[in-house]
């Protein structure tokens, strides 16, 4: 049978017939694209407004808004909390995704990585922009293993609030506290939603008060659950006293009723509501002296009178000034509590003209913005992600990297959509862009118009003198840019054939910078290249990556644990280098002292003592600083680190004319000798491990950690479970997760994280040294 086709062609107006049986589905497709209106075939978010069929709102329509109506929001929690989950459902609500995508299904927008989707976890930080009843959103998901918390930590470091989501069955858990204590760092604002209200097990009450006692946060109740665990049918809202219900024969959550708590139909949730709505006015007329002025001038006698519109803008100055967090509840997965999320995020978390950045005034509206994440695309090349503090960013523009000492143009400008993007005409401070063409920025990087615009910055803000190296006026302007910790496993990569090596290299470069925590070195003795990470997971994400996107099929060594060395005692040593090369004689001679410290932050401290010429120190300063530390990466034991030793040096003579090469091999001799005088102690990583558990399975999982030379510290109970807190060495804990599985059925799950350095025991370094020398029995 055949079937026509009408396809109405709009600048001819002619109609086409075209018979299934005799063209195949490629001409059909081809004739598709070139007739008009265009269809979309796909989820698509840069189509401009009114195009036929297109039912996914379009980015073009929230360009621009004032600063005011701009949110630039985080979501943050422990891994399995339902970030993803809460994100997936905040864009269907918002009008970006047809459908709503399920973590366990690999649909998800944020998920985009092939890596994601299989393990359903979220390993990259991902940017999304919506908008929300005339806001603009840009939303960060962050992933919430400890391997990964560097995503999370630059995310922060360029947001203006955050989102914390908690599994209302489990409370505050392990990673929660660290993301926690990020933000505190960051001072972003942030409000609660205690998320899986559904789940079996679920307690408003107890996760109220984890965060009260673990955060050490004052708690905002402005919802109440209509219901716990499976009874769990709505929320309801304490600051207007009414009640939110979700159809439950709804299947997208977006039918739901809202409306007035009355004494005939819900007594008992009006009076909780009031409640709960009076002690809410009590803690924040404590917190915001307006608003107590206000509460005891005109609504003493009554706290029922006391306005919403009133309130709302008391909590939005307390979450602002950090003083408390407002908390809401909900079940992302079974769409129920998402749009009031939404409402508070706009209500309560600030604007960019409400986060303060005391920088701004020195550029007086010059551009001024922050590199914090760097992508590889095949077509693009790098993309950088900016969070623009002043001025405004075109594309074709030519900008200035203050770290890198560089001009650069960018070619675009884009507006994220995870792994889609808009391109744009411009973007206006306050915002998060993406650019293309700009191939020397990396993460933290300072961006500016021009270097006289950062100079003449610095001169306002009066700090013009001159400092060896770069002026201090350069420094003035570099924006804090994102702490990165030191790795703690490493391993060894190999290329499938020495033919792959620059394959492998260039591989490693473009992940090293797009991942600040993945360190890459080449080891001196064997020649071959050492990958350094987080953790397993890190390392074979890392392995996984090179073989999807590069299309490597490299080898991994077996995982090691990053130690660290020092010393006991102090020694002293001397060093002569007398050197002739050519007709100019290089004479050097070094006296100096090694000595332990306590906790000494990462490379050595260097000393003069006061015999040493100051100008012999200045002239020489870079060689000996120089040495010193080179001297420090490998330790005469295991050739891993040496910290917490400081250097004194007391003597030094410099024949005139010797070059600084001789003098900083001099100096790195004798830190050598002195390190190999000294007693010295191997240092290993100590984890802080969180293991959750039912009771049955509690003292083979207590037996084993004792196998792992593990220090349980207390044993708490959460609901139904037992948490086991306590500290573990890093080297006891390889495949720890599948023993865990074994020895409790799958039911238990552990959090690890760095805590740090210790000295190993007397008989635990030996047996390591002797493992090293390949001196250990094989039983």
């Amino acid at each position: 049978m055949f079937i026509s086709w009408r396809i109405f062609a709009m600048n001819h107006q002619r109609i086409f017939s075209v018979h299934i049986n005799t063209m195949s589905y490629c001409k059909i497709k081809a004739i598709l694209k070139r007739s008009k209106p265009l269809v979309p075939l796909r989820r698509n978010y840069s189509s401009p407004p009114g195009i036929v069929g297109n039912d996914v709102k379009s980015l073009y329509s929230i360009i621009s808004p004032p600063v005011a109506k701009i949110r630039n929001i985080g979501i943050m929690a422990h891994i399995d909390a339902g970030k993803t989950t809460t994100t997936e459902r905040i864009l269907y609500y918002s009008g970006y995704t047809r459908s709503l995508g399920d973590v366990d299904d690999g649909d998800t927008v944020t998920d985009f990585m092939a890596q994601e989707r299989e393990r359903g976890i979220t390993i990259q930080s991902a940017a999304v922009t919506f908008d929300w009843k005339g806001y603009r959103v840009n939303l960060i998901d962050t992933p919430g293993h400890v391997d990964f918390t560097l995503e999370v930590e630059r995310c922060l470091r360029v947001l203006d609030g955050a989102v914390a989501v908690f599994d209302a069955s489990a409370g505050v858990e392990a990673q929660t506290l660290t993301v926690w204590k990020q933000a505190d760092k960051h001072k972003i604002p942030r409000i609660c939603f205690l998320n899986k209200m559904d789940k079996t097990g679920a307690s408003f009450n107890y996760t109220v008060e984890s965060i009260r006692e673990k955060l050490k946060a004052k708690p905002l109740l402005l919802q109440l659950p209509i219901g716990e665990a499976r009874t769990f049918k709505g929320v309801v809202d304490v600051v207007n006293k009414e009640k939110l219900v979700w159809n439950s024969n709804s299947d997208d959550g977006k039918d739901f009723e809202r409306k007035p708590l009355s004494e005939t139909s819900d007594p008992e949730l009006l009076k909780e509501a009031i409640e709960a709505r009076n002690s809410l006015i009590e803690q924040v007329a404590d917190l915001d002296d307006e608003f107590a002025d206000l509460v005891l001038g005109e609504f003493s006698e009554n706290f029922d009178l006391v306005p919403a519109e009133k309130l709302q803008t008391a909590i939005h100055r307390v979450t602002l000034a950090q003083s408390a967090v407002p908390v809401l509840c909900g079940s992302a997965l079974k769409n129920k509590g998402v749009q009031p999320l939404l409402d508070a995020i706009t209500m309560y978390l600030p604007s960019p003209e409400e986060h303060e950045n005391g920088f701004l005034q020195w550029y007086k509206g010059d551009l001024c913005a922050l590199a914090f994440k760097v992508l590889h695309d095949k077509q693009r090349g790098p993309l950088v992600f900016l969070r623009i503090y002043s001025g405004t960013l075109t594309p074709q523009l030519a900008i200035h990297n203050i770290n890198r000492n560089c001009t650069e143009r960018m070619s675009r400008l884009l507006l994220p959509f995870a792994d889609q993007h808009v391109e744009i005409p411009s973007l206006a401070a306050g915002n998060i862009a993406l650019t293309v063409g700009l191939k020397q920025t990396a993460t933290g990087d300072t961006i500016v118009s021009s270097k006289s615009s950062a100079l003449a910055a610095a001169r306002r803000a009066g700090r013009g003198e001159k400092k060896s190296g770069k002026t201090s006026e350069e420094e003035s302007l570099l924006l804090a840019g994102v702490e990165i910790p030191e790795p703690v496993f490493f391993c060894t990569i190999e290329p499938p054939s020495l033919a792959k090596q620059p394959d492998l290299d260039h591989a490693l470069e473009r992940l090293q910078r797009e991942d600040p925590s993945l360190k890459v070195r080449l080891d001196p003795d064997s020649g071959q290249t050492v990958l350094c990470g987080m953790g397993e997971l890190h390392i074979e994400i890392i392995h996984d990556r090179i073989k999807r996107e590069y299309g490597l099929e490299t080898y991994l060594g077996p995982l090691q644990v990053a130690y660290r060395e020092t010393i006991l005692n102090s020694v002293r040593a001397t060093d002569t280098l007398d050197r002739t090369l050519g007709d100019k004689r290089h004479f050097v001679r070094a006296e100096l002292e090694a000595r332990p410290v306590e906790a000494s932050p990462g490379m050595a401290m260097i000393e003069y003592a006061d015999c040493v010429s100051d100008d012999l120190v200045q002239a020489s300063r870079e060689a000996i600083e120089s040495a010193v530390h080179s001297a420090c990466l490998q330790g005469p034991l295991l050739g891993s680190p040496v910290q917490d030793v400081a250097i004194m040096l007391h003597s030094l003579m410099i024949h005139p004319g010797t070059s600084t090469t001789m003098v900083n091999a001099c100096i790195s001799r004798c830190v050598q000798k002195a390190l190999k005088k000294a007693d010295k102690q191997v240092l290993e990583p100590l984890m802080s491990l969180e293991v959750t558990v039912t009771e049955d399975y509690l003292s083979p999982v207590l037996a084993d950690l004792a196998q792992r030379r593990g220090n349980v510290q207390e044993i708490q109970t959460r609901q139904d479970s037992k948490v086991v807190i306590g500290f573990v060495p890093l080297a006891e804990m390889m495949g720890y997760s599948t023993v865990l599985r074994t020895l409790t059925s799958g039911s238990a799950t552990f959090a690890l994280e760095f805590s740090s350095y210790q000295a190993m025991s007397p008989q635990d370094q030996s047996t390591l040294l002797s493992q090293r020398s390949g001196l250990a029995q094989v039983l």
